[in-house]
Formats: structure tokens, sequence, C-alpha cells
């Protein structure tokens, strides 16, 4: 009886043990082995490194973990640290240039790559494998404990994106590090820089200085984007902020010590009312009223796609002083940015203003084209002869397809996958960015909750993208990338919240082995990474705790059912406008709604406690959701 009841104990204890020693990394590695042991990280530890160009990797770990700890541990030369970083003597073609492994024991962590790249991100392994205190901006007084694991990991894609725009709202420099800083623990490699917009021109061009003396500033207005006000005649411009290139300089270099690549974005032909403001003989109209957007709602959308700008947004094709001015623009920016790729746009623009422009009518008899989409195709291929002359490439989303353009051109796809399966098949190279899985500044639970925006994305949605599709050669994806656009998130810490937690689900997307993809192995992730991100006092949003609240009609009868992203959670309801809690009503199965002006009112628990948001619907709510 004794033997048994010890046995039990011991299944009980080591049950315990591998529940505190769980790995909850994000995203998940190529391979991973959890052996028994664990190293315990102490005052006396040392971080060292074999060569000298990954020195700067290991005092970037030092620094992270001596706030914490307390600790004053120091980063020497050669291989004789607690803590290893060994740059490979001999490539192993199984890790790549990004690729890394890590051995920790009860003496010892070595992490080893061919690149340093690989050893910055088997360091961003290892702080995720310290308790989550590790994050704490102050001394935290804890035994500093890593399990004994063997990793093997590499990347799936070697473009791993996410895209700020800084336009429809400004960020100022220290913003913009700290988003790259977040980027760069999800294993992040590239980031998709929107400077410029019909709302503001946020980098210095120093042969064009009106681009930021007015392009940069916009009236002030508050309230939804789409909802205000036009600027008045006369009223000061004083919302705003641009880059100068110095700021330019240091977010490079920041980033590159991250082994983050930035990709400008200059939005041409279209949104650049704020390019015209600054200059408005570059359109056809060469309206001198124009002025920078505040958020007004200057152009009409239809149901089937297409629209109308009320105000000129785009630049003149026709006009050989637009290709002067983007040779200026182009060769400053180039000269700014060391990787290969400048974004150029291409979407959304407008041509309603070409076709009833004479000097763009004689350009299309004289090019022989009938259709004015077609000088799109034109005006990219003299931007790209500008960009090639810089040393560049030229990237730009779907619509550059319109109207041609060379076969050397990057499309990034982002009207769902189509664009891309059809770039893939022509021979470009593809980024996969669909709204349909990647845009983060789509709401992202229960739309009455959220600010309204147009459209939903859950984190279960993002997680299931595939960047590959059926049927498209996969040495055409370079891989995939999130957006966040700004019109709704004035601040780094709103741009948190829409950004956490579906940038993990797409860094685990694009990082990680397509075999290894396991919702409900993620979700458990993600919860403990909540934790983590309380310590790192890092936004967030809990919308995978609000329920999914589905009503249909039957028979003239009006149904709920609902379901919740989140395991083991229990949803409690009322109809009678009290309000519920864990003594009220449990949602078990589908529910007939009463007739009448019903008040539903849902939150979810978990063992007793409430996580999620109050979700109020009335009755008319309710059957708007079952008329679609």
């Amino acid at each position: 009886m004794k033997h048994v009841l010890y046995l039990l104990l011991l299944m009980i204890s080591t049950s315990i043990q591998a529940q505190e020693t769980a790995l909850n990394l994000i995203p998940q590695p190529a391979e991973i082995q959890q052996n028994n042991g664990t190293f315990t990280l102490t005052k006396s530890a040392k971080v060292s490194f074999n060569k000298p160009e990954i020195q700067a990797i290991a005092e970037m770990l030092v620094n992270k973990i001596n706030i914490p700890t307390g600790f004053k541990i120091k980063a020497i030369a050669g291989n004789k640290g607690t803590i290893q970083f060994v740059l490979n003597q001999n490539s192993d073609a199984k890790l790549g240039k990004e690729g890394y492994t890590l051995v920790s024991t009860s003496k010892s962590i070595v992490i080893t790559a061919n690149q340093p790249a690989g050893l910055f991100y088997g360091m961003q392994t290892l702080i995720q494998l310290l308790p989550k205190e590790i994050e704490s901006k102050e001394v935290v007084k804890m035994n500093w404990v890593i399990p004994a694991v063997k990793i093997t990991d590499f990347p799936r894609f070697a473009w791993r994106g996410l895209m700020l725009d800084v336009s429809r709202h400004f960020f100022t420099k220290e913003d913009v590090m700290k988003y790259i800083d977040e980027m760069a623990r999800l294993k992040f490699n590239t980031f998709h820089w929107h400077l410029t917009d019909d709302e503001g021109w946020r980098i210095q061009i120093r042969s064009l200085p009106k681009l930021t003396e007015t392009g940069a500033w916009r009236v002030q207005r508050y309230g939804h984007f789409g909802d205000r006000d036009f600027p008045k005649p006369g009223e000061d411009a004083t919302e705003g902020g641009f880059y100068t290139q110095e700021d330019i300089r240091d977010v490079v270099k920041f980033a590159a010590e991250r082994n983050i690549t930035i990709v400008p974005e200059i939005d041409i032909p279209g949104h650049s009312m704020a390019a015209i403001a600054a200059y408005p003989e570059l359109s056809c109209k060469k309206d001198t009223s124009t002025r920078v957007s505040p958020g007004c709602k200057f152009s009409e959308w239809y149901g089937n796609g297409t629209y109308k700008m009320n105000v000129e947004n785009a630049l003149n094709p026709s006009d050989e002083n637009v290709y002067v001015f983007l040779d200026k623009v182009f060769t400053e920016v180039a000269a700014l940015f060391p990787g290969q790729y400048i974004h150029v746009g291409g979407d959304e623009c407008y041509k309603g203003y070409w076709a009833e422009n004479e000097d763009c009518q004689a350009l299309m008899k004289k090019l022989g084209i009938r259709h004015v989409e077609d000088l799109q195709g034109y005006f990219m291929n003299r931007v790209e002869a500008i960009l090639k002359k810089n040393g560049k490439k030229l990237i730009g989303w779907d619509e550059i397809l319109d109207g041609g353009i060379s076969p050397e051109a990057t499309v990034m796809s982002w009207r769902g996958v189509k664009g891309g399966i059809e770039a893939a098949k022509m021979g470009h190279d593809v980024v996969m960015s669909p709204t349909t899985f990647a845009y983060l500044d789509y709401v992202q639970g229960e739309r009455t909750v959220d600010p309204p925006i147009y459209a939903s994305l859950r984190l279960s949605k993002c997680y299931s993208f595939e960047p590959v599709p059926e049927g498209v050669d996969a040495k055409y994806i370079l891989g995939g990338q999130g957006n966040l656009w700004t019109e709704q998130v004035p601040t780094l810490r709103y741009a948190q919240y829409m950004t956490f937690p579906r940038a993990w689900a797409l860094s685990e997307v694009y990082w990680s082995p397509k075999e290894s993809k396991n919702w409900d192995n993620f979700i458990r992730r993600v919860e403990s990474n909540f934790e983590r991100s309380d310590m790192a006092e890092i936004n967030y949003s809990k919308a995978i705790y609000d329920p999914i609240i589905k009503t249909s009609l039957k028979e003239g009868k009006l149904l709920l059912t609902m379901e919740s992203e989140a395991p083991d959670l229990d949803l409690y309801y009322t109809i009678d406008d009290a309000m519920p809690d864990a003594f009220t009503s449990k949602y078990t199965h589908a529910v007939q709604l009463p007739a009448g002006p019903i008040t539903l009112r849902v939150i979810s628990y978990r063992n007793g406690k409430p996580l999620g948001h109050l979700i109020t619907l009335r009755r008319e709510d309710l059957e708007k959701r079952a008329a679609k």
C-alpha cells in the first residue's frame, strides 16, 4: 500500500513539474525536445561570445537579464560562459541564415548558429524560456529556472513582416522603435513602414521641403475617421509630425541590431493628397486649395467595389515634372534605407481625373493604349526605372499588376490571395498579406465592444492562414505580413492592443512548420503570454474570451447559439434585463429566444471568475445577425 501511495505521489509530483515547466514559446520552434532537469541562472553566471561580431547580442542578453534579476552578469569573449553564444565555424545547412540550436542542461546553455541573426533568435527563445518575471522593470527575488531542452529551430519563410501606418496617425521615433522591439521578440524580420498617404507625409525630403512643411500637418479633428469635417479656409494645421533623416537613420540602425529590415513605403500614384497639398502642380487639376486630409470623407465607395474620389489625390502620370519629383524623393529614400526594397503603393488609384485630363489623353494616344487604367502600368514602369537607378527593387500592392509591370517587381497581395496567385503564376515574387487573414486594423472580437470598422478578423482566423495557396509554386511565395492601418489607432498602446495577440498567430504562421500547427496548443501558449505581456507592460486584446454570438431564424423563431475561441469557458446570460453572473443562466445548447423587446446580456467565466467583456445586444441587433 505504501509503495502504491509513493508511486501515486510521484506521478502527481511529475505531473505538477511538467505543468510548471510547460514551454509556452511563440512562435513554436521547428524541433524541440524537453529533457529532465533544469538550469538555474545565478549571479555568478557569465555570458560568452566566440566572435567579435556577436558581442552586441551577448550584451543585449546581459542588459535584459540584469534588470529584473539584480545581477551584474557580464559578457566575455571566448567560450567559457555559463551561457554561450557560438557562431559556427562550419555552416550547418539545416539552420540556414536565421536558424539556431539551443541546448540547456543543469550546467550550461549553449546557443549556436551560422549567422548572427540565428543567435539573436536563439536569444529571444531563451528569454521566453525564463520565467515571465524576466520582463519586469524592477528587481524580483526568485529562482531563475530554465527547463532542460534541446531546440533546433529555423524559419519557414524568409519574409516575416508587420506593417505600421504612421500617416493616419503619427507615431514618434521612440514609439516606432518600441514597436520594432516587440516585433523582434516574435522573430519577425521585416518592418513595412507606411510613411505617406492622404493624411500625412512623414519623411523629410531635403530637396522638397514643402513635403514636411505642409504635407506633414493637418487641422485638428476628433471622432471617427470618415466622419470628420473638412479643413476650413484659413484654419491652422497643427496636428502631425515627421521623421528627420537623422531620425530615420536611428530607427534603421535600431532595427538592424534586431535583424529587422525596414521597407519604406511612398504610396503613389494615388493616396497622394498630402504631397499634392504641398505641391499642387503635381496633380491634374492643380488645385491650390487642396489640404492634407484630417480624416474626412473625400471618396464614395460603391457596393460593386468601385469608387470615386471627390478630392483629387493622385499624381498626374502625363507630367514629366512628376517624375523629376519622384526621382528626388526616391533618391533620398534609397540613401536612407539599406534594404533592397522600396514599396511604392499602387493601390486604390482613382483615375477619373486622368480620364478628364487632356494631357493624359494625349499620352494614351502616344502610347497606343485605349484604357485609362493602363496609364498606371506606364507610371509604375517609370517609377521602377528610378528605383533601379538607385539600386532598389520595386514592391507594391497587387494593383501594380494592372496595366502591366516588369517581371522583377514583387507583389504584395492584399485583396485576398487572388492577386498573389496571379502574380506567382506570372513568375513574380509574392508577399501574402490578404485582408481576410492579415489586416490587424479589423475588429478582433465582438463587434459591439471595440470601435467600429467595416470588417472582423478573429485570432483563430489569423492562425488558420496558409500563405502558399494550392496550385502555386512555393518558391514564389517569399512569406507573409500583417498590416496595421491606423485610421482608428491613435496611440502606441492601442496599436499594441490591435496587434497582439493576432501578430503572435501570424509569427507562428510565418516561422513554424506547417505540420506543427495546433490551435489547442497555441491558445494555451497565448494565455500564458498574456501574463508575460502584463509583466512587460505591453497591451493586448482579450477578445478570445468574448463569446461568438450567432442567431438564426427557424420557422419564424429566433435561435441563439454561442461559442468561444478560448477553452473551458462558461457563458452566462440573461434576457430579463438583469446583469449576468455565475448564478444566472448558463449556456449549454441553442436557445429559442422569446418574442418581444428582449435584451441579451452575456459574459464569460472560467473557474468562477469573469474574463470577457459584458456584451449587450437588443432584439433588433440579434435579428440583424440572423438576416446575414
